[in-house]
């Protein structure tokens, strides 16, 4: 996962897979941007190839928490993407989660001043 900063958002972007073994980096980096004060956060999932339960679970978790920072959150999911299109974008329409995030097809949309997201 790499990380970096856009104006006032904190960007982190997730490569491969979202599952068991690489949840718990992204719950860690979530947790460690909102101990250092960020408000405003963007993960780029434009390059997750894989996403299981666990990763989705981390997704709701991460905006819970900010949420409850009075924090931002928003989502990288590309249409057409990692591939073949989507895999996270997918998973989580299937299971009913997707209109819980504001998504964005691009970096520039998602740290800009879009206020409408992408829907699904």
């Amino acid at each position: 996962m790499r990380g970096e900063q856009r104006g006032e958002w904190t960007v982190l972007r997730v490569v491969g897979e979202l599952d068991l073994a690489t949840s718990p980096g992204v719950r860690q980096r979530v947790h460690e941007a909102v101990a250092d004060g960020r408000r405003r956060l963007v993960l780029d999932l434009s390059e997750v190839l894989f996403c299981d339960s666990s990763g989705v679970g981390v997704l709701v978790a991460a905006r819970r928490l900010m949420r409850s920072c009075a924090g931002e959150l928003r989502l990288i999911l590309p249409a057409r993407g990692a591939e073949d299109g989507s895999h996270v974008n997918r998973v989580l329409a299937a299971l009913g989660v997707r209109r819980l995030f504001d998504c964005y097809p691009d970096l520039d949309a998602a740290v800009g001043d879009a206020d409408a997201p992408l829907t699904a």
